[in-house]
């Protein structure tokens, strides 16, 4: 192994030395001490200045037998005896800035923590396992390479399995990848505080699963930032373009605000409308902080239900004052539960009226809808328009994901029995996750189904959220790949590394991202964590990436569209 500075270790051992892999990297500094779970320390070479090394950076270190891939946890300042500080130098001397420079990297250096994530004997085509020991001492420690992370993550070159997400700290041109196959087999998440650039990596993972037909995606889009157009923080550009523009005919934009697509010029595709009949119990119940809902109210519900069946709010918005005494003494229930129950989901009826319909003749309608996009492996994305109260939100998620994943269910047993085919994967997409996915309602809703069934029945979640600690935690551990921006609160940090190994070390990278387009990688689609510069969406490498999708396809006509979806 060559370094373009730096001396090769000296020692010699009784094993005889493997074949090594001729590569060159820019020397760091050598091993000095560590453990296998306290990590690898490194004294940095005089010729690096400290402020260069920044916690997240990618490194290789060159055992005597093994190959370490490491990633830089922490950096610290150090010194050969504690004397050599007692009277530092003067910063307003010339014979003193000699001495400074004269001390560093000698009498004074730098120590840097890694954590060894991967490892490889350094016999060529030698392939990758989990770190099991240490590199000896003196080992050196060089930056990583364009090979090295090709090594580890794959390229897009390769069949489309992969898919380029970013670039490792302080290597711009380098691309770190998404094992995309990998990514679509277990429900994932992307966290971060607001204004981290969640959402633009999400759309960057939706276009490489969609780019290379991995899955087929149902998103849930609250704030209009994936169909048509989305924002962006760019002062010299509008906005940037959404899945439609990319990818035209195979992405569906279904709205649920018809005037509001109206007024921002967008394509009505189709018009969302969601009959009484759809709404069941556990709809109630996923709302009960929003309505302010008491414990009876559940009991009063499945009491409907039981005599109603799927007309039971029908039934019971028509209820008057003697209506609600009948039905309370022929069913048991108690009239002012009733009454109160009444009040609160007239509330929710109207706030919802702009696409809540009684009329029982559309039942399945939206549901058939996306139904026949998705299984024609028409990617589908819904926008709620100016319906983005959290109980707007919620209410329709819930009904479509419960009753679209109903329909996945029966396919894929059809499919175990020999009676039909297998559907493609879905992924489904949801923003504010963590008031689907909260401790109290995680074992009661189907998208806290979804993430524990692991794919089972060919439906995953992405789940995009800036409160990861508000998600039950056995959701959390399901999560395959967590993609995670900066955050701030302890709970979220501690929420996001849940399950993971050596997470007190990743806690520091984690509090050292930039506020913008940084993330941590780590889990099922990618071999080891890495920290990425995310890659910029829209901008005109990201089209040229993107190949014919990235030239903006033709857009019918309204009158075209809906005749051939007739």
């Amino acid at each position: 192994m060559a370094f373009s500075n730096g001396t090769q270790n000296s020692l010699s051992h009784s094993l005889p030395p493997l074949a090594p892999l001729k590569r060159e990297r820019l020397a760091m500094g050598t091993v000095v001490r560590g453990s296998l779970q306290a990590g690898i320390q490194m004294k940095l070479s005089g010729a690096r200045c400290v402020e260069d090394i920044t916690a997240g950076k990618f490194v290789v270190v060159e055992g005597e037998r093994h190959e370490f891939f490491a990633m830089i946890t922490d950096v610290t300042l150090d010194c050969v005896s504690p004397g050599v500080l007692a009277d530092p130098p003067a910063s307003d001397s010339s014979a003193d800035a000699f001495l400074r420079k004269a001390l560093a990297g000698t009498s004074t250096f730098g120590t840097v923590t890694m954590k060894p994530m991967l490892m490889r004997v350094k016999a060529a085509g030698g392939g990758f396992e989990p770190v099991k020991t240490v590199p000896t001492h003196f080992s050196e420690v060089g930056e990583a390479t364009e090979e090295d992370i090709a090594d580890i993550f794959g390229n897009e070159t390769e069949g489309g399995k992969y898919f380029t997400i970013g670039a490792p700290l302080d290597m711009d041109e380098i691309p770190v990848c998404l094992d995309l196959e990998k990514f679509v087999e277990r429900s994932n998440g992307i966290f971060g505080k607001s204004g981290t650039g969640k959402t633009f990596l999400t759309r960057i993972c939706l276009c490489g699963m969609i780019k290379h037909k991995k899955a087929v995606n149902l998103v849930f889009d609250m704030h209009g930032e994936y169909g048509w157009k989305g924002t962006t923080e760019d002062p010299n550009r509008e906005g940037v373009n959404g899945l439609k523009k990319y990818f035209g005919s195979r992405v569906s934009v279904f709205t649920m605000d018809r005037e509001s697509s109206e007024r921002r010029n967008v394509p009505i595709e189709n018009n969302v409308r969601i009959p009484y009949s759809q709404i069941s119990v556990e709809d109630i119940i996923l709302l009960t902080d929003e309505l302010n809902l008491n414990q009876s109210a559940a009991e009063t519900t499945y009491l409907l239900e039981q005599y109603f069946k799927d007309k039971w709010l029908a039934a019971l918005l028509k209820m008057d004052g003697d209506g609600i005494k009948e039905f309370a003494e022929r069913s048991g229930a108690n009239a002012m539960s009733l009454s109160a129950l009444k009040r609160k989901l007239g509330r929710m009826v109207e706030e919802c009226k702009g696409f809540l319909i009684e009329d029982a003749d559309d039942q399945d309608n939206a549901v058939k809808q996306i139904m026949g996009c998705l299984l024609k492996d028409v990617n589908v994305v819904l926008e709620f328009g100016n319906y983005r109260k959290p109980l707007q939100y919620m209410l329709v998620a819930n009904i479509l994901t419960r009753r679209i994943h109903g329909e996945y269910v029966k396919l894929t047993e059809a499919a175990m029995g020999d009676k039909g085919k297998k559907p493609t994967p879905l992924v489904i997409t949801i923003e504010e996750a963590h008031k689907f996915l909260s401790p109290h309602l995680a074992h009661q809703t189907t998208f806290g189904i979804i993430a524990r069934e692991l794919r089972k029945y060919n439906v995953t979640l992405l789940v995009v959220d800036q409160r990861p600690s508000g998600i039950d935690s056995e959701v959390l551990s399901q999560l395959g790949t967590r993609i995670t921006c900066l955050l701030n609160d302890e709970r979220d940090i501690d929420a996001v590394l849940t399950g993971i190994s050596g997470a007190t070390s990743l806690r520091t990278v984690l509090a050292s991202l930039d506020s913008k387009q940084q993330a941590l990688l780590l889990g099922h689609a990618v071999p080891m964590p890495v920290v990425i510069q995310s890659r910029t969406y829209d901008d005109q490498a990201f089209r040229d990436s993107m190949g014919a999708y990235g030239k903006t396809p033709e857009i019918k006509s309204i009158s075209e569209m809906i005749s051939d979806w007739k």
